[in-house]
């Protein structure tokens, strides 16, 4: 009698239950991805995540020469992020199946320039890393694309913050931005900005536009 064959997203989320039931979060496997491109805002930008959906998000805006800043665009984000344990897996997952990222993942084609990423992982098991702007690996560039998907939500999450302190009329075109990306898939991940959209689905003060649209991806997160 054969066996019964896992669906990936089954074994993904188990794989990440497993790692996180085993308190691993911390102290076992980690990965992390540091990415450039300085024709992006912001023009660098690093994520630790690790197999429980924890991890956190650095980035750091450089305004060009005689630029002023938006009130919107603080310098700096730097906080604590919480994907969900299916990601997790899907990441931890992708590293094994790439010799922990010692494969190597550039194309070396000439293509469009998307940005420096460069994967890396540790744990118990070994490290390695690998660095690419195109990966012929479909896999690999499809992981990448999602990672720099999730560091735009988590942008947006800042932009929506100080819009909300220092120019709430703005929060309308900003959100309908938010909710296209999100449905197209250029923002992934939504529950890592769970606590803005909560704040402005409850927010009386500010348009119902921005509240309904709001509660909409509090919806699609999972709420």
């Amino acid at each position: 009698m054969r066996p019964l064959l896992l669906a990936r997203p089954l074994l993904l989320a188990l794989a990440a239950a497993a790692w996180a039931s085993a308190g691993v979060a911390q102290s076992g496997p980690v990965f992390k991805i540091d990415f450039s491109n300085p024709g992006l805002d912001p023009p660098h930008w690093t994520m630790t995540l690790y197999p429980d959906g924890s991890g956190h998000f650095r980035a750091d805006r450089a305004a060009s020469p005689g630029q002023t800043r938006s009130q919107a665009d603080p310098p700096q984000v730097d906080r604590d992020i919480r994907l969900t344990t299916a990601f997790a897996g899907r990441v931890f997952f992708t590293a094994q199946r790439h010799k922990l990222f010692n494969s190597g993942c550039e194309s070396h084609l000439k293509v469009a320039f998307e940005g420096w990423k460069r994967l890396s992982y540790s744990g118990p098991d070994g490290e390695g890393s690998c660095e690419y702007n195109f990966s012929r690996d479909a896999e690999i560039q499809d992981l990448g694309d999602s990672l720099v998907s999730v560091a735009a939500t988590i942008n947006e999450g800042t932009r929506l913050e100080n819009l909300l302190l220092h120019d709430r009329l703005g929060l309308d075109k900003e959100m309908e931005y938010v909710s296209g990306a999100a449905a197209s898939g250029q923002l992934q991940q939504i529950g890592t900005i769970r606590d803005i959209l909560q704040r402005l689905a409850e927010d009386d003060s500010v348009l119902d536009r921005v509240r309904k649209r709001a509660a909409a991806l509090l919806a699609l997160a999972g709420r």
